[in-house]
C-alpha cells in the first residue's frame, strides 16, 4: 500500500511520468523503501543493520534518510540528490521535497532536535531547515530558504533567514491603506 501511494504521489506532482512503471527509477521512490526497512531496525533497537540499510540506500540514491526518522505516507522526493533527513525528523503525509533539502539539527543537543513537517508541505530545492521547528500543515519553503523558526500552515516562506510572505503582503496593503487615508486627509485640510 505504502509503495502504491507513493507512485500515485509521484504521479500527481511530476508531469514528466508518463506511467505507473517509471516510478521505479525514481531515486526518491527506492529511498523511501530502503527507509521503512532501515526504520523497522532501528524501532527493533538493530541500529547497526539500520544504519547499515540507510548507508547502502544513500549510496544507491545519493539521498541520506537517518533510520530514526518518521515519515508518513506518499513522500515524494523529486530529484532527491543531495537531501539529507535527520534522526528526529517527523514527516507527514503527502509531503512534497525536492533536491537539496537539508531537514537537520543545530547542534549536539539529546532529544527531538530536527524538524517536524505538517502534511501537504512544499520543501523547495536547497531550502535548509533547521531545529527542533514545526512546518505547519500544507506550508510552503522557497527554494535556498533558511529556516530556523515555526513556519505556520498554509504559508509560504523565502530568504535567508526565512520570513513569511503571506505576512509581509499583508503589512503593504495595511501601509497602502493607511497612504490612501492620508492623502485623502491632506486633500481635505
Amino acid at each position: 500500500m505504502t509503495t502504491k501511494r507513493i507512485i500515485q504521489t509521484i504521479r500527481k506532482n511530476d508531469p514528466a511520468i508518463r506511467r505507473n512503471i517509471e516510478a521505479w527509477l525514481y531515486p526518491g521512490l527506492w529511498a523511501v523503501i530502503f527507509h521503512r526497512w532501515a526504520n523497522w531496525l532501528y524501532r527493533k533497537r538493530c541500529f547497526f543493520l539500520a544504519r547499515f540499510v540507510s548507508q547502502r540506500a544513500r549510496r544507491r540514491t545519493g539521498i541520506e534518510i537517518h533510520p530514526g526518522a518518521s515519515i508518513g505516507h506518499g513522500l515524494f522526493i523529486d530529484h532527491g540528490a543531495g537531501v539529507v533527513i535527520g534522526e528526529t525528523c517527523v514527516i507527514g503525509d503527502d509531503v512534497l521535497i525536492y533536491h537539496g533539502v537539508t531537514l537537520g539539527g543545530t547542534g549536539k543537543d539529546e532529544g527531538k532536535r530536527h524538524p517536524t513537517v505538517g502534511d501537504g508541505a512544499v520543501l523547495g530545492a536547497g531550502a535548509t531547515i533547521l531545529g527542533n521547528i514545526k512546518i505547519g500543515t500544507c506550508a510552503k519553503i522557497g527554494a535556498g530558504a533558511l529556516v530556523l523558526s515555526d513556519v505556520p500552515e498554509n504559508s509560504t516562506v523565502v530568504g535567508e533567514p526565512a520570513r513569511n510572505t503571506r505576512l509581509e503582503a499583508s503589512i503593504r496593503s495595511e501601509i497602502a491603506a493607511i497612504k490612501a487615508r492620508l492623502e485623502a486627509l491632506e486633500k481635505a485640510v
